[in-house]
């Protein structure tokens, strides 16, 4: 083994995809050394150190299939957006030779017979797969899970990542990756990226396929969605999960609506003439109005609002959805197996027949009992037909207020509270999810865009059905004429790292 320093032609900290690529053309890395530079990280930070905690496996083919990309490199082979750029995913979806956990030990022995649709377009890019994150365990709730523990907040120890996408954010956070992808049923991509610092995106529902993940169709709330440390890196890693899917009937609806490349949306400028509405009303049901902690969010948010207006935007301060709060209170589940059966019937030999016998293990009913914080009634036929009524309605008054205002976005504290202790979230009265509005999961067939704000907890970008590459354009704008993102102290630069 020999020393490799990742001295000043090529600085791993806080790199993008962009210069990556640069360094790969320049000869100035190889995805060998670069790999295991994400590596040593994992193992010095996450394993040892400050034990983040964020990575449940790692791919043990990762520099395996390092090798190969630096093959194809030489061969000179092109069009392969991601060739040779790891990425790591939230452990919820499928990847060949990793098991799929769900960060329960009800699932650490589950090797699944195919990847998800993501993990086949991110290989079939040249995207190596590093590792499988953390995150609530079974899919839900903050970054606690009886196969790993709990997902320490980079910024803050002795605080949760958020979730359930907790692992992926934390990880990117810690740059032991570029990118990664996580998912969204509720906030479980854009309150991990805000409490970790990062971009998270829940596109709207048919841009990406969600095939091979727990969770999935055929309910729409359910979305795969990017995660990186830029909106640049979050683009550009949307471009390859984008897509339409035969086995996920939702991307259906995206085919003509999705733009050749999500980049032409990055522009310094994007925001100069948007009209941009500012949601003020508190929307998540466990959150603490007259706290101090909410009122030091709500400051950050105030700050925000000015830097919007600063980036060119004309701000609609505030604006308001009747009913809001009332029609959110409906939200409930249909009570149906179809997305663990979808998940399942993949595999030929899944861990459990059926959901029902998933549950019947104590395990589960233990992780249910302790999943506190969101806001869905108890399923039932009744709940569910008033919670269809209620998404019908609050949709149209959405799109009601953007037309009368004659706004292109809402914008939205993305949290309303600041990461909460884990010691919190481990023992009674398990506090868990504080804080995260959920109304674009609410709607279901809106976009999401969490982009840092400075503390961090994040804004949120959302918008009309299919207009992501516009809330790209809004984030980036928003990224760069404040340029919140910091890296955490507590995962520090590494001065040297092994390379064979």
């Amino acid at each position: 083994m020999t020393a490799v320093s990742s001295g000043p032609t090529f600085q791993l900290m806080e790199t993008t995809v962009a210069r990556i690529r640069a360094a790969f053309d320049g000869g100035q890395i190889t995805a060998r050394q670069l790999v295991e530079m994400y590596l040593q990280r994992i193992e010095a930070l996450d394993r040892a150190g400050p034990q983040i905690n964020s990575i449940i496996t790692v791919n043990p083919k990762a520099l395996e299939d390092a090798d190969a990309a630096d093959a194809a490199m030489r061969a000179g082979v092109t069009g392969k957006a991601l060739l040779g750029i790891p990425v790591i995913l939230k452990d919820q979806m499928d990847a060949l030779g990793m098991p799929t956990t769900l960060g329960s030990v009800l699932f650490k022995d589950f090797y699944p017979d195919r990847d998800a649709f993501v993990t086949a377009r991110l290989r079939e890019a040249g995207a190596i797969i590093l590792g499988k994150a953390t995150l609530g365990e079974l899919g839900g709730g903050d970054t606690h899970g009886t196969l790993f523990g709990s997902t320490r907040n980079p910024y803050d120890l002795e605080r949760t990542a958020g979730g359930s996408s907790g692992g992926p954010g934390a990880a990117v956070s810690s740059n032991f990756s570029a990118i990664a992808v996580g998912q969204e049923g509720y906030a479980s991509i854009r309150r991990p990226s805000a409490w970790n610092g990062i971009a998270g995106m829940r596109p709207t529902p048919g841009v990406v396929s969600r095939a091979g993940s727990w969770g999935g169709g055929p309910d729409r709330a359910g979305s795969l969605g990017p995660m990186a440390r830029t909106v640049e890196d979050l683009a550009t890693l949307l471009d390859v999960m984008a897509g339409y899917d035969p086995e996920d009937p939702a991307t259906a609806f995206g085919v003509g609506r999705i733009p050749p490349t999500f980049t032409t949306s990055l522009q310094k400028d994007g925001l100069h003439g948007a009209r941009i509405g500012i949601l003020r009303t508190s929307m998540a049901t466990n959150s603490e109005p007259d706290s101090t902690d909410f009122k030091n969010v709500t400051a950050v948010f105030d700050q925000a609002v000015v830097d919007l207006k600063k980036a060119g935007a004309t701000v609609v301060d505030p604006v308001e959805i009747p009913g809001l709060t009332e029609l959110l209170a409906k939200r409930a589940g249909d009570g149906t197996s179809a997305a663990f059966d979808e998940w399942t019937k993949r595999s030929k030999n899944p861990p459990y027949p059926t959901e029902a016998d998933l549950k019947a293990t104590e395990v589960y009913q233990q992780v249910m009992a302790r999943r506190t914080g969101a806001s869905i009634r108890q399923p039932s036929a009744t709940a569910h037909y008033e919670y269809l009524l209620a998404r019908e309605t609050l949709l149209t008054r959405l799109y009601q207020v953007m037309a009368d205002n004659q706004l292109d976005a809402i914008v939205h504290k993305t949290v309303e509270h600041t990461p909460t202790l884990i010691r919190d979230g481990v023992n009674p009265p398990y506090i868990n999810m504080k804080g995260a509005p959920h109304l674009n999961t609410f709607l279901m067939d809106v976009p999401s865009l969490s982009v840092p704000d400075g503390l961090p907890v994040g804004i949120t970008f959302l918008g009309r059905g299919f207009s992501d590459a516009q809330m790209i354009q809004y984030g980036y704008a928003y990224e760069q004429a404040t340029m919140h993102r910091r890296p955490p102290a507590s995962t520090p630069a590494l001065t040297e790292v092994s390379s064979s």
